[in-house]
């Protein structure tokens, strides 16, 4: 196995003619949109059926201790606490809103309490430890335990005025010329997201409001947490560094990495580095067919904005993480059926 330094540049200095080269040698197949919309409607049937005895199941797996015994007593069960907050996030509506709207839901689900309780839901330790056993209950029920990832990352707004794409920017512009940063109040939040590509199903989330790169990092931490095997990995070329590459090669053992390298990579390195640059070089369109795969990732935070929108809904720190890991269950739930 031979590469040279050379042979990389020389590759990457002429990428965005072999990525266009590629598309154009590579068409989208058309949608046939009738079998399109009955497998969305059988995901969507799927998805609500199994809702109530997916959660049912999450709490029965949990022994909750009993507390604080003063006060008043709650009206309603963990279970019914954890359909609250899974209904108030696909629903989206404003607080007077939702709150009109619980009297409806508590013909279907025998809740009817006030939007601010629900809104404490966010923040319940009991509501968020069921969360999780629902989502490992997900990828069990879909049959995950190995899986070929992609990864992407997006943006929440914490506010209906701020939209997350133009703020990013922004900010980004900013920090280019030099400007200070003195934001009285957190704008939005950064997300990214681990999916499973044969499934579709996310693996794993992170959510921060400092850096993409801090919810990429909490997310990788949860995937290794939940001992899913990561049999490989695409990310855009923002995590094309070789500390990065050698970051997930000891977090997963046996990974298989397809990253873009930037205009100036070297050999210099690790083994797996210098062979992951030869396959990118050797075999450029096998690579990139592997590599673009990732833009499942980019449909899918596009569908979870179409379903849940942009707005997470919260300000708190804990309830934001709380928003943003329900619109990760919404999503796997969709794709369950």
């Amino acid at each position: 196995m031979k590469i040279t330094t050379k042979e990389v540049r020389d590759i990457t200095a002429i990428l965005d003619d072999i990525v266009k080269d590629y598309k154009e040698n590579s068409p989208k197949k058309e949608r046939d949109w009738r079998t399109y919309e009955q497998r969305v409607a059988m995901r969507l049937k799927t998805a609500f059926r199994e809702l109530k005895p997916l959660v049912h199941e999450s709490v029965s797996s949990i022994n909750f201790a009993k507390g604080e015994t003063r006060g008043a007593k709650p009206c309603l069960t963990v279970e019914q606490k954890v359909l609250s907050v899974l209904m108030k996030h696909i629903i989206g509506k404003s607080n007077r809103n939702m709150a009109a709207m619980f009297a409806v839901f508590s013909l279907l689900s025998d809740i009817d309490v006030s939007y601010k309780t629900v809104e404490r839901f966010y923040s319940d330790p009991a509501v968020i430890a069921v969360l999780h056993n629902l989502h490992i209950l997900l990828l069990k029920k879909k049959g995950i335990s190995s899986a070929e990832c992609s990864g992407d990352g997006t943006g929440y707004s914490l506010s209906i005025k701020v939209n997350y794409e133009s703020e990013a920017q922004k900010l980004k512009d900013k920090i280019k010329t030099g400007e200070e940063q003195n934001h009285k109040k957190r704008l939005f939040i950064y997300s990214f997201n681990l999916m499973d590509i044969k499934t579709r199903m996310y693996i794993a989330v992170g959510t921060s409001f400092r850096s993409e790169k801090e919810a990429y990092n909490y997310a990788i931490q949860m995937a290794k947490e939940q001992g899913i095997d990561i049999n490989s990995m695409r990310l855009d070329k923002y995590y094309s560094n070789q500390s990065d590459e050698e970051f997930l090669r000891k977090t997963f053992k046996e990974i298989t990495l397809y990253l873009i390298p930037k205009s100036n990579a070297t050999i210099g390195g690790t083994w797996e580095w210098k062979r992951m640059l030869h396959d990118f070089a050797k075999d450029t369109t096998g690579y990139l067919e592997e590599y673009f795969q990732r833009n499942q990732s980019e449909s899918g935070i596009a569908e979870d904005k179409k379903r849940v929108g942009w707005k997470l809904g919260q300000k708190r720190p804990d309830r934001v993480e709380t928003a943003n890991f329900l619109t990760m269950v919404w999503h796997n739930l969709y794709w369950l059926g």
